[in-house]
């Protein structure tokens, strides 16, 4: 799907800032808190760490739940979402018990029944090893699929019917499209592909090259 998540190349946000040399982790305490509870909320809601599924609760935010709260804003935003979802938590719980800190006296929703999905990860991480030999090679053109998946995806919008060059090939890894929905986890080689930015964005931008990790079912070859 394309939400708010896939900004990536879209005009209107102002200049990229490098990260500072002396840029903290975490600028506030509350960072840190949210950075655990984002994570612990997706073992709850999954049974078990699910990085898609949490992504995917992020680009479902409306637009401002996803930039107006800041970064980790956004984490606490997408778990609350996860958790509400698998029904840990009760439409409105959160809200409730905010106005019960600040003495509102509010009655909080009723505790549901939880409904987590049958999802237990093959192994750790993403990484995993397939029996097929990668499709694409290394110096190979290719061409990044045009196509809008309904559902979660990682192949940038930005990058949809355009042609780069494979720079390398990665190990094969979990496909976030199918793993953010618990349908499996379908692994695949994943291929470091080579743009240049005026192929992506047309001959009057600055002439850079931009590299992106794209999954085989997200490439094709050029005609």
């Amino acid at each position: 799907m394309d939400g708010i998540a896939d900004m990536g190349g879209t005009p209107g946000w102002g200049p990229v800032h490098p990260p500072r040399p002396d840029e903290p982790v975490f600028e506030e305490p509350w960072q840190r808190q949210a950075f655990a509870l984002g994570i612990l909320s997706s073992r709850v809601a999954c049974g078990g760490v699910n990085a898609d599924a949490f992504r995917h609760a992020h680009e479902r935010l409306g637009r401002a739940a996803y930039l107006d709260d800041g970064y980790y804003g956004r984490w606490l935003n997408g778990a609350e979402l996860m958790l509400t979802e698998r029904s840990i938590l009760a439409p409105g719980a959160i809200d409730a018990r905010a106005r019960n800190l600040r003495g509102e006296h509010v009655e909080e929703p009723p505790i549901p029944e939880p409904a987590r999905p049958d999802y237990a990860p093959t192994a750790e991480g993403s990484l995993r090893t397939v029996d097929t030999a990668p499709v694409f090679a290394v110096g190979e053109r290719v061409r990044a699929k045009d196509m809008s998946p309904p559902g979660h995806t990682r192949l940038p919008g930005y990058a949809r019917g355009h042609i780069g060059v494979v720079d390398a090939v990665q190990p094969a890894a979990v496909l976030p499209d199918t793993n953010a929905h618990f349908q499996g986890e379908n692994p695949q080689h994943v291929y470091s592909v080579r743009f240049d930015s005026r192929e992506l964005w047309g001959a009057d931008v600055e002439p850079f090259s931009i590299t992106a990790e794209m999954y085989e079912s997200y490439l094709e070859t050029t005609s």
